[in-house]
This record gives C-alpha cells, structure tokens and sequence, in this order.
C-alpha cells in the first residue's frame, strides 16, 4: 500500500474520531453548524454568499430530515444536533425556495416548486438513498407552500409569500391525493393591531408593508397550530407567529402570545419562517432561518428552540439566551434548556497576525454578526488571540468563518476547516483546547464543547486551512464562567406604553459589573415566553405589542459569572 493511500486512509479514520467527539456533546449553540450551500444572488450580480433558509423539518422513522432552500439536497439527524448531508440519487430542481415535507405513513413527501411556477410532490421510502419519485404539476404558482396530513388522511395544502395576499389554502382529493379543492383565504398580516408585523428593522419601516410567509401546521391535543412568518427575512425581527383552529382550513383565532418565535437581540439575529417537530423524548423543537446579512440581505442561517404548549394550550419557544450553549435534545430532563454557560469573550482585547484596516480583529468579540475579522494573507500562519483580561473557566467555543469574496457557487464536495485553538493563564504555557488539525469537515459556525473544562485568560486561535480565498471570520465566540460575582438585581424598571399601543419604552438603571439584560415580557406574570437581549444599553424601543393585549414585564443582568435575580413583574404606566 502506497504512502498516498495510507495519508489518505489515516485522514478519514480522524475525520471520523472527530465525528465521533462532536456525538458526545450534551450542548448546542445557535446558529446550527451545518454544511451551508453557497447560493448566487438571482439579479444577475454575482454575489457568492453561503446560506440556509426556510427549513422543513420532519420526522421519519425515529430519524430526521431538513429540507432547506436551494440546498442541492437535504440533512439527515438521529438526535436534532448531529446532521449529515445527503445528496439524492434522483433529484428535482436542485430544491427549490421554502420547500415543504410531510411524513405520511411510510413515506417522506417533500414538495418543491420548479422554474415554470408549477409544484411538484417527490416521494420515498428511503430518504437516507434519495431515490425519489415524482407527481409532476399538481398546483399552479403557489409560493412557500405546506403541505399537512391529518390523522384521518385528509390532505391539505396551504401557501402564500406576498406583502399582500394572505395565506391561503385548500383541501385535497382524499381518493386522488393531489387534485385541488376550492382555494380559501385564512388570515392575513394586520399591522395596525400586532406591532411585530411591521417591515424593517425593528419594525420600523413606516412606508412599506410587511410579508406574510412560510405557513406551517401543527397539531396539538386536537388543535390546529398554523405558524406563519413575518415581517421580512432580512431583518432582526424576522419571527413566527401562530393562529390557532379547530380545524386545518380554520377558522383560525390570533393567539394571544404573538410571536411565538422571536430573537431580536443577540449576536445573530432572527427566528422566522420555520417548521415545528416532535423530537426525542417527545419535545417539541421549532426551527427557523436567522439573519446573516454580511454579503448580501438573503444570507441566512439555521436555528432551532425548544417549544411548548402551556396548561391554556398556548404555544411557544424559548429563545432566552437563544444563541449561547443550551443542552441538547437527548439529555434527559433538560433538552433546550440554558446550560448557565456566559459568554467570556465579548469585547474582550484581540490582537491578530495581521488584518485589513477596515476588519479589524475587535470585530471578532462585539457580538455583531454583520462584522468580521479579514487577514491581510490566507496561510497557516495567522492566528488570533483573544486577552479575557482575568482567568475564567472555558466550556466551550464557537467559531464562525465569513465568506468574503468567496466566489464560490452550489454545494461543493470535499470542503474542510482545520485550526486548533489554545489556552493559557499567563500567555506563555499553552495547553490545547480545541484540535481540528486533523479534521476534515466543512464546519462554517463550529461549536465545540471543551473535552475538560480549563482555567485560562488568553485564547489563541491557529488557522490551518479554510476553503474560501480569504481567511475571514465573524467571531470566535468563548463560554464559560468567571470567577467573580453575578450582577446585582436591576433595581429600577421603568414601562412606558405610548399612544400607538404597538410601542413601549423600557428604562432601567444600570447595574454595576453588569455586561448585558434580558428584557423579558408576555401576557401573564406567569408567561413571560418573550426576551430581548440587550448589551450595554439601558433603554430599549420596542415596537412588537398587539394593541389590545396587556403585558408584563421583568429585567434581568447578567455578565461572565451568571444572571441576576429578576426583577419584580410589572405592567406598563
């Protein structure tokens, strides 16, 4: 055996250990690190931009699989967190915009629209071959469609995409599965009423109206859940709302909790046009596209929060702390939960090998995902290292590479990220946290969970190998936990709802050592299901409110050593 065969041999048994390790991890962290495709801007601009948008997820056979846009292919998943991409062995269009999926019975349905405007339903028995069949044209130009199932077989399709016209649907030939009924509208954005509905970046377009998109049916102790996305994919407030009926083609009521998924705050930002899947342990998890608008505004990436269904059979996500570690979907008892680890990287000191003026290395620890880090040169002798200023215990760290100027188009085979990352208390003995050096997988927002959590001040980024031209990240993200105090409980909390109801202004006074706050809100002391994280700042706009719906509210601080305690729920002045 030749000395090329055995590098070769030896490179996929690593790749394969590595694998291995990331199975072992109890957390996840936002956004989720798959294999994104590299899209092309449809003007005609040419703009090679990596993105994941609009995913259906489904269930099927114990397993699961995540239909995304234009993704030349689909994920597959045992447990929710570890995804493998499959390419098909007959395949339609390359997948198309919002595509939909269903399990029914022993088949996978995935529904996927071609370039004349006409749908089409694929179907197999063996989603992990991809050897699907086709129903060609069954409906005509119908825009992020979904498609549902009910337990007594009757099928329904639903869509819309449009500033517009509202999400509609219709009911299918039972005998002749995918021959259409009379087409019935269900409900439609009202801005004027729910404040989250508005268009732009934090719903404050004042001229042009919001989309309603991506409908998505759930059932749930014999309700119908139909979430719907809004106001735009691009923006910060991209979320799910929800209306509830007791049947698929309603009537459908506005739930009072509106949106139920919705991250506005954070290093990225984001939770729209989703699907909601039952998970291991039966728990409900809802994913959704987040906004990476850095090459251009349709970047995106992937999301998912636990979900759940209250005593009053009230549906929602818990995006508190939405993109730091939470537990992952197999552990027991704690699935989706906040692992309690903080972040200790945020503004921290970075010097880097080198940097273009305009990307300096301080864009790697502002928790902005639309800035980033850009080497001078792209070789394995760049590094990065990040001062956290007193020595703190890291858990885990994500790194998130940019594609600056990739020039890079469709789902590309063989793509790999190699780097290791290390640690030191005095900057001089260094002991290796992380090791990719052998790693052969595309990991675009790679998170990983520190084998023996260690004490450190400094971390140091080495760069290897990243299969883009340039060598450019967004952040390089470290969790864990200090070795000080938690803030103190924020002590005064001003609501002030103006006359357009929609809006309310919260103030607090700061806390001392404080690095951000959660604002938590909702339409009960009990259901505060709603969060915004805030760095730095002390007052918050928020333009989200339904008019004829009372909230309450509640404050927390938090920096690298915890949370504070809440502070007491209050209504509005």
């Amino acid at each position: 055996m030749n000395k090329q065969i055995i590098t070769l041999l030896l490179a996929c048994l690593l790749a394969v250990t590595t694998y291995a390790q990331d199975m072992r991890m109890d957390t996840y962290c936002n956004p989720l690190n798959v294999d994104y495709t590299y899209m092309i801007y449809n003007s005609g601009k040419g703009i090679s931009y990596r993105s994941g948008a609009d995913p259906a997820v489904v269930e099927f056979r114990g397993e699961y699989y995540m239909f995304v846009t234009r993704s030349h292919g689909y994920w597959h998943s045992t447990d929710l967190q570890n995804w493998d991409f499959i390419v098909p062995e007959q395949w339609y269009f390359q997948g198309s915009n919002a595509p939909a999926a269903h399990n029914y019975r022993d088949s996978v349905l995935y529904v996927c629209g071609d370039p004349s405007g006409s749908m089409s339903v694929l179907y197999t028995d063996n989603p992990k071959k991809g050897d699907w069949k086709i129903v060609p044209a069954i409906l005509n130009n119908l825009q992020d469609p979904a498609l549902f199932i009910d337990d007594d077989s009757s099928a329904y399709m639903f869509w819309g995409s449009s500033n517009k016209f509202p999400i509609r649907g219709k009911e299918l030939e039972k005998n002749r599965r995918f021959i259409e009924h009379e087409t019935k509208e269900l409900f439609n954005l009202d801005a004027e009423k729910h404040g989250w509905e508005r268009f732009g970046e934090n719903h404050s377009d004042t001229i042009l109206g919001g989309y309603i998109e991506g409908p998505w049916l759930t059932k749930h102790n014999g309700k119908y859940y139909m979430q719907y996305a809004a106001p735009g994919t691009q923006f910060n407030v991209y979320a799910d709302g929800v209306y509830v009926g007791d049947h698929p083609m309603g009537p459908y009521s506005y739930q009072k909790h509106n949106p139920i998924s919705y991250k506005p705050g954070g290093y990225m930002n984001g939770a729209g046009h989703g699907s909601t899947v039952l998970g291991p342990g039966k728990q409900y998890w809802h994913f959704g596209s987040m906004a990476f608008p850095v090459n251009m505004h349709w970047e995106r990436r992937l999301c998912m929060f636990p979900t759940y269904f209250d005593a009053d059979g009230i549906m929602y996500c818990d995006t508190r702390f939405g993109d730091y570690p939470r537990y992952a979907p197999t552990v027991p008892g704690r699935k989706g939960e906040f692992r309690g680890w903080m972040l200790l990287s945020y503004q921290k000191p970075v010097t880097a090998s080198s940097s273009v003026a305009t990307h300096a290395p301080a864009h790697l620890t502002d928790e902005s995902s639309k800035t980033f880090w850009l080497a001078s040169v792209n070789d394995n002798k760049q590094w990065i290292q990040i001062d956290l200023q007193t020595p703190a215990t890291v858990h885990a760290i994500q790194v998130n590479y940019n594609d600056y100027q990739s020039d890079m188009y469709g789902k590309i085979p063989g793509l790999y990220h190699r780097y290791t990352i290390q640690g030191s208390v005095d900057g001089t003995n260094w002991a290796t946290l992380v090791d990719r050096s052998n790693s052969y997988k595309d990991v675009p927002n790679d998170y990983v969970e520190i084998e023996t959590p260690t004490r450190v001040r400094y971390i140091r980024y080495n760069n290897m190998h990243v299969p883009t031209p340039h060598l450019s990240l967004s952040a390089i993200r470290v969790f864990g936990l200090g070795e000080g105090k938690a803030p103190q409980k924020v002590k005064t909390l001003t609501i002030n709802r103006h006359t357009d109801r929609r809006d309310v202004t919260i103030r607090w006074t700061p806390v001392k050592g404080a690095q951000g706050y959660n604002v938590l809100w909702g339409i009960a002391p009990d259901k505060l299901y709603s969060s915004w994280m805030v760095y730095t700042d002390h007052e918050l706009l928020m333009k989200c409110l339904t008019t004829d719906q009372d909230y309450y509210f509640a404050i927390e601080a938090f920096n690298e050593n915890g949370v504070s305690e809440r502070t007491f729920i209050k209504e509005p002045q």
